[in-house]
């Protein structure tokens, strides 16, 4: 009996089609605040009033008053510094008065010096010195009077709460740390082979390419049982290669990170909260995707050439 023919073996052909596309690059990161700051008081008194909202967790407004120093005593400073323009004024209006009434005299003693001290001249010069010192004062009397009230210069949030009604705090005295919640940033660690994957700004300041930020980024996150998805920008890189990871970080921003879509129950992007994160890259020319059962383990494919006959080809 003759042995059965055995056929050609049977493959599954994929038809290549070269285009243009962009390949994603996977990273993570800790969120972290944009602006951190200390909040401390520039007056020294007893704390007589604080906001409900100054407490940890709490949010506030720009130029909200969290804490209220006593301010009685800065209310004298102002009294004695408006008693002291007042004295300058008169002295200021004597002297002037004297002045006319040497003119009207009208001698000559000889020299210029003895012209000028007799028509007052140095005493005019000291008189208005003083009144300019003496509105130094009030105005830096009033100043420390606005200082009684603290308040941060951007929305924000308290992290940390450091003093409390009746508390007596001291020029320097920390009063809490807050950060703003305008936006927040995630640094995230690169290998050089995934930074030639993207547009990052890495340019000089004066170019626009440095301005005008980097790519894409969603951020993922799993809170409370789910999985989350924010939406932010590569704006900056450091300004140096990590020495021990010889990786680069590149900065995303994330703006509005506690705002909430209407309808929608995703959680904030707090501080402190691990993400994962996908960059988009730039876009790649004449690229074929493959399913990833093509590739063969020396880096290779087989691709049908004009006479139907499979061939090995290496592939970047």
């Amino acid at each position: 009996e003759a042995p059965p023919e055995i056929g050609p073996p049977t493959v599954d052909v994929v038809v290549a089609e070269p285009g243009s596309r962009a390949l994603a690059v996977q990273t993570q990161g800790t969120v972290r605040p944009l602006r951190e700051i200390k909040l401390v008081s520039r007056v020294g008194g007893r704390v007589e009033h604080v906001s409900p909202r100054f407490a940890q967790g709490g949010f506030f407004a720009a130029d909200e008053e969290l804490v209220k120093v006593e301010d009685v005593d800065y209310q004298f400073a102002i009294a004695r510094a408006e008693s002291q323009v007042a004295a300058s004024q008169q002295r200021l209006a004597e002297e002037r008065g004297r002045t006319l009434q040497a003119k009207r005299e009208g001698r000559d003693l000889g020299s210029p010096q003895a012209n000028d001290l007799f028509l007052r001249k140095p005493q005019i010069a000291s008189a208005e010195a003083a009144l300019r010192a003496s509105e130094a004062d009030l105005a830096a009397a009033r100043l420390d009077l606005e200082r009684t009230s603290v308040s941060a210069p951007f929305n924000g949030r308290i992290s940390e709460k450091l003093v409390d009604i009746g508390q007596f705090v001291t020029p320097g005295t920390p009063i809490a740390t807050v950060y703003a919640t305008d936006a927040v940033e995630v640094r995230l660690p690169l290998t050089g082979r995934q930074v030639a994957l993207l547009d990052l700004p890495l340019n000089y300041d004066n170019e626009p390419a440095a301005r005008a930020g980097g790519a894409p980024v969603v951020l993922r996150a799993r809170f409370a049982n789910r999985d989350w998805e924010w939406q932010g920008r590569i704006v900056r890189t450091d300004a140096s290669i990590d020495e021990n990871s010889r990786v680069v970080y590149a900065v995303a921003e994330v703006e509005k990170p506690f705002a909430r879509e209407a309808g929608s129950g995703r959680p904030p992007l707090a501080p402190g909260l691990f993400v994962y994160a996908t960059i988009s890259g730039r876009a790649l020319q004449a690229v074929t995707e493959l399913p990833r059962s093509a590739l063969r383990t020396d880096g290779s494919v087989m691709v049908v050439d004009a006479q139907q006959r499979a061939r090995a080809r290496s592939v970047h």
